[in-house]
């Protein structure tokens, strides 16, 4: 007898959607099937390649009508900002697509007497995407098209939270027509994926998720020697300098903090504010914040939804009532939002001040809508402290002056550095972190590094 795959809603904790989980038989010969598949895709020229994941992305925008409510379903985002995320799919893709030729053109060493000399870039074979379920089509979109564009096969497990989305994506590829194999949606359970990695059946693993779930990936892949791309957790810290625009800076800061009800790896979880500007920071997001409308995603007036389970908020809701008690302050009250209550995945919006890095809402990754605020004299104590964690994926700085927050920037421990912008991922840059934000890099040319291997070649020139 199968396993079951459930989804739970959380906008109403019903049953949303289950599918029967494949059995291990079914995956190998899923990945079977894919390998087959790529030694013939190996020989299609990049511009037919683009030609199919082009539809694909056509395809899904297509569905975008379905999509947004399925989504507020699924995870709780509310419908008004659901487009949004097709919107990132789109752009991400279609830069990917755009670069591949020439990221993948052979480099030239340049000549050498009776010699021929090149580096191509060959793709790997099968890479597994594993995807989480907070930015369903953004996050899995990043190994997906690339990996294809790249000459591989994909074989796709998403979270059993949004399991729709891996069969809207694979609905997408049929309608481009995309040969048979190359790209398989599997619903199956935590431990076949892991017997799967274990196994060798794939050449790459690309992992988006929590930290603990980046280490059960390299416990898998023992022994297999095959690349892993990680993008874990993130306590992505800001520093709001004293020249700052502080409108602009609370506007941005405040929205990175609390879009998708603060589920984000690059989120805003931590900011520090020079103590010129800091009461007037604080007073400003705090104002802002009250305007956020909890409630049902499906309703469009909606704009701050459940997080994804109850045991999520009740994780974040913890952490805000330890750091009280340990002599922070609260400046939201959570009767001004009816829907949040205990037991529920609704949950107020927090600001939280008189915090430190004792308390593990300054520490431990919140993914929910809480932000700490700290007061600092200036550079060299916001740099300690914004490197004064366990993680590293991206870190905000705002300013007017440029020149210092490039010297700031250098000496932050992070994969990116943003100025005057926060929790957004620009395609044409590498996606990657530092310390427990992960290893390997998706998006960007460098992104088409990791989904090939370097051959050379080394042709001598004989004549008679």
């Amino acid at each position: 007898m199968s396993d079951i795959v459930r989804l739970v809603s959380p906008v109403d904790g019903s049953l949303y959607a289950e599918r029967p989980a494949a059995s291990y038989d079914a995956v190998e010969a899923a990945f079977r099937k894919a390998r087959t598949a790529q030694q013939d895709w190996v020989r299609v020229s990049v511009a037919e390649r683009a030609r199919y994941c082009s539809a694909m992305v056509d395809a899904m925008l297509a569905m975008k009508d379905e999509i947004v409510p399925e989504l507020a379903w699924q995870m709780g985002r509310p419908v008004r900002y659901g487009a949004g995320e097709l919107r990132g799919f789109e752009e991400r893709a279609r830069y990917m697509i755009d670069i591949a030729g020439k990221c993948l053109e052979p480099l030239d060493p340049g000549p050498k007497e009776g010699f021929r000399r090149a580096i191509k870039r060959v793709p790997l074979g099968v890479v597994f995407t594993i995807a989480p379920w907070n930015y369903p089509y953004l996050t899995a979109v990043n190994s997906i098209v690339p990996a294809l564009m790249a000459g591989n096969a994909v074989v796709l497990k998403h979270a059993s939270q949004t399991l729709l989305v891996g069969e809207r994506i694979d609905r997408a590829f049929r309608a481009a027509g995309l040969p048979e194999g190359l790209f398989q949606n599997l619903v199956i359970t935590h431990d076949a994926a892991a017997k799967a990695i274990a196994s060798g059946l794939a050449d790459m693993v690309c992992f988006t998720g929590s930290v603990a779930g980046g280490k059960s990936m390299e416990r898998a892949a023992v022994g297999q020697f095959m690349s892993i791309g990680l993008e874990l957790g993130g306590k992505d810290p800001a520093y709001v300098r004293r020249d700052a625009n502080l409108a602009h800076a609370i506007e941005n800061l405040v929205d990175g903090a609390f879009f998708n009800s603060g589920q984000s790896c690059c989120g805003i979880e931590r900011i520090y504010v020079d103590e010129t500007v800091y009461d007037d920071f604080v007073e400003g997001a705090v104002e802002l914040t009250r305007s956020y409308v909890l409630g049902n995603p499906l309703e469009e007036a909606t704009t701050l939804g459940p997080l994804v389970k109850a045991s999520a908020a009740d994780f974040v809701r913890d952490q805000i009532e330890q750091a009280v008690r340990a002599g922070a302050r609260a400046h939201l009250d959570e009767a001004a939002f009816p829907m949040s209550r205990k037991g529920t995945p609704y949950l107020a919006p927090q600001i939280l001040t008189g915090v430190d890095h004792s308390m593990s809402v300054m520490r431990d990754e919140s993914f929910g809508p809480v932000v700490g605020i700290m007061k600092v004299s200036g550079d060299e104590e916001a740099i300690a402290l914004m490197n004064d964690s366990d993680f590293g994926l991206t870190a905000a700085i705002w300013s007017e002056d440029a020149e210092a927050a490039e010297a700031i920037a250098d000496r932050i421990e992070t994969g990116t550095v943003f100025l005057n912008r926060c929790d957004y991922l620009d395609p044409a840059l590498a996606w990657t972190g530092v310390k427990d934000s992960g290893r390997g890099v998706t998006l960007s040319a460098v992104g088409y590094e990791v989904l090939t291997r370097p051959k050379s070649y080394h042709f001598r020139t004989v004549t008679r």
